[in-house]
């Protein structure tokens, strides 16, 4: 079959997405220095002969000796916590880390996936977000590593296909949630499942009246899946997320319910720029990819649950005091 590098692969979606591979048949490589994705992550595959996993840092030249037929870029920071602690980091390995990418596969005449990110479309005055929706984002604000680092990674594979040809096409990843998520990322949907399953206060900023759209993470990794691996699209950018939308805190109330838990409701400051809403126009993914998420919101909450009970030890009905 073929070779597969995964960028950032020891990372909440792309160690998933190792995980299909492999059960396809691929050999898959994994690049990660590991600051915020995680062997433990990937250490159920160890033992796979088709699984290696190489810490290093792709803001360094990627000289592969071997073949290599198709290249997921996934690697960079996701969460506010995340960036905002590493902000440097953050810009770089979207701007340098994708430059080198991007080099490695024009050298080997890869086919090259970049993993972007709703959060190209800021704070968005067009809802819901279109792929021809060209964002509100402050370059120099408290999120510009992030945004503005994936709004140059995007400029920077359409301007590879262009002038080299490559075979390239951008994903836009709206919120997903599932096993491995970081408990401590400060994301929503670990966030409350952390403190709802340890009885302990859910913290909704604001008025709690901002929107997501979640997506479950075996859906995500299948419009992955169906973007790298459909035949005509370079060049062009889908956004592959779930357009169920409800409030933060009507996701507050509904994890609050899948946990039985009885924790109140903690009532914080507003973030800074945080965006109002967010909801993905998937028409492009349902008419060129044949794709949509399939997995009901309770269903999915209860299968990532059960994981954080497991990953944080606390049995159903108790707390972790």
């Amino acid at each position: 079959m073929s070779n597969v590098i995964v960028t950032g692969g020891a990372g909440f979606i792309a160690s998933h997405l190792c995980d299909r591979l492999i059960a396809e048949g691929h050999h898959v490589v994994s690049i990660d220095n590991m600051c915020t994705g995680s062997p433990r992550n990937v250490a159920h595959l160890a033992a796979e002969p088709r699984f290696t996993l190489i810490e290093a840092d792709i803001t360094r030249p990627l000289d592969w000796p071997d073949s290599v037929d198709y290249l997921f870029h996934m690697a960079s920071p996701a969460s506010p916590i995340a960036y905002w602690r590493l902000p440097v980091e953050t810009a770089t390995v979207n701007a340098i880390g994708s430059h080198n990418a991007l080099e490695l596969a024009l050298r080997s005449g890869a086919r090259f996936l970049l993993s972007s990110t709703s959060e190209v479309y800021g704070d968005p005055l067009v809802h819901p977000q279109v792929e021809s929706y060209w964002g509100n984002v402050n370059p120099i604000g408290p999120r510009a590593c992030y945004d503005e680092g994936k709004r140059f990674a995007e400029a920077l594979t359409v301007s590879y296909h262009r002038a080299h040809g490559l075979d390239a096409r951008i994903v836009r990843i709206f919120n997903t949630y599932g096993p491995r998520s970081d408990p401590d990322d400060g994301r929503l949907v670990p966030n409350f499942i952390r403190q709802a399953i340890r009885g302990e206060p859910l913290p909704v900023h604001g008025d709690g009246s901002q929107t997501r759209s979640l997506c479950y993470v075996d859906d995500l990794v299948q419009g992955l899946m169906r973007a790298m691996f459909a035949p005509d699209v370079s060049g062009q950018v889908f956004n592959l997320g779930n357009p169920d939308e409800h409030t933060v805190l009507e996701y507050a109330e509904i994890i609050r319910e899948a946990c039985g838990s009885s924790s109140e409701i903690e009532w914080l400051p507003a973030r800074e720029e945080e965006p109002a809403r967010r909801r993905p126009d998937i028409t492009r993914a349902r008419e060129v990819l044949g794709w949509q998420p399939v997995t009901p919101l309770r269903q999915g909450l209860e299968r990532t649950v059960a994981w954080f009970r497991q990953r944080l030890a606390v049995p159903e009905g108790a707390s972790a005091e």
